[in-house]
């Protein structure tokens, strides 16, 4: 008892990996481990580019990146907790191998250490923690943010294109008619509408513009090999922009997700980053995309229900009376 009350305490306010503070710019790699006894998440450094190992070292999410380390670096001991390895399932702190487990191990890599700290769950401004190897618990302030999952640390920014550079979009769905609209007027942003089928009208020229989100901020929610998504049957988008950069589009949907693929003919930053990969894009951006020619039209007249009444006032249809017949009188009987 005399040994268990001499054993050094960390009072509040102290830095939980204080040594972290001069390593922080020169971290070379990120592991994140749950529901599993080896890592489920690799962000490493390889020259200027940082990536995600478990999504083929697709470019990673550096200001995402950036604020897990930062507040790892900031947080501060708030007061110990248990040291009973018992409770610790309690605050999201045991070893997180079991898949329900509550918390996150997450381990940073950098030049001359290693920091690895087991992120359980939140308490007031911030979170329970416990560093690997030590049996003491803490809550630290302020909080620790952590995703888990690999494709919530992908570069999601796919492409940026406003409507004001579009000069053409054509439309080559998997299934219905093929379509293009071109720009006529740069100033009010109208457009016409190539191959209107027979007997239809198109909108107006500003109706057929695309939405200003269509193209616009476009963002992957995750990224695969090209190989491993079937484009068998896909639709095409081509968007022909004002400066001759041609960006083509092509997509499919596969049960409740919907993939694309991108390349430029100009911009080799965007090919560089898209090649032999396809993307998951929300549902609304594919239809957007991918819209078919009949949301550009009139919306036909409803057809006439056969036999049902006329409107009050209407003409009577060719070949009926403009009014019924009134009954046929009886003659009157006669006595027996």
């Amino acid at each position: 008892m005399s040994a268990r009350r001499n054993l050094p305490r960390e009072t509040q306010g102290v830095a939980l990996l204080p040594s972290l503070a001069n390593d922080v710019n020169a971290v070379t790699a990120v592991t994140v481990r749950k529901g599993s006894a080896t890592p489920t998440l690799t962000v490493h450094k390889a020259g200027n580019q940082w990536s995600v190992a478990e999504r083929a070292d697709y470019p990673a999410d550096v200001v995402k990146l950036r604020k897990l380390l930062l507040s790892l670096r900031d947080a501060r001991i708030v007061e110990e907790k248990t040291s009973d390895p018992a409770r610790f399932a309690s605050i999201g702190v045991e070893d997180p191998v079991e898949p329900a487990a509550a918390g996150a191990e997450v381990t940073v890599v950098g030049p001359s250490e290693k920091h690895s700290v087991i992120v359980g769950k939140s308490v007031g401004d911030g979170n329970f923690v416990r560093r690997v190897g030590e049996n003491r618990s803490y809550s630290v302030e302020p909080a620790i943010t952590l995703e888990t999952e690999p494709r919530f640390w992908i570069d999601s920014r796919l492409i940026d294109v406003p409507v004001a550079l579009i000069q053409s979009i054509e439309v080559k769905p998997a299934a219905g008619t093929a379509f293009s609209i071109h720009r006529l007027n740069p100033a009010d942003n109208t457009f016409r509408l190539d191959g209107v089928p027979a007997g239809r009208k198109p909108l107006d020229g500003h109706a057929l513009a695309p939405a200003p989100t269509t193209f616009a901020g476009l963002t992957a929610e995750d990224v695969s090999p090209s190989g491993s998504i079937d484009f068998g049957q896909s639709s095409q988008a081509i968007v022909t922009l004002t400066d001759g950069n041609i960006i083509t589009l092509t997509g499919t949907a596969i049960a409740d997700k919907h993939w694309i693929q991108v390349k430029s003919n100009k911009d080799a930053a965007l090919t560089a980053k898209t090649l032999g990969r396809a993307f998951e894009i929300a549902s609304y951006r594919y239809d957007a995309i991918f819209k078919p020619v009949e949301q550009l039209l009139v919306p036909k007249e409803p057809a006439a229900v056969k036999g049902a009444p006329a409107a009050k006032g209407a003409p009577a249809p060719k070949g009926s009376s403009a009014a019924p017949s009134p009954p046929k009188k009886q003659a009157p009987a006669t006595a027996p």
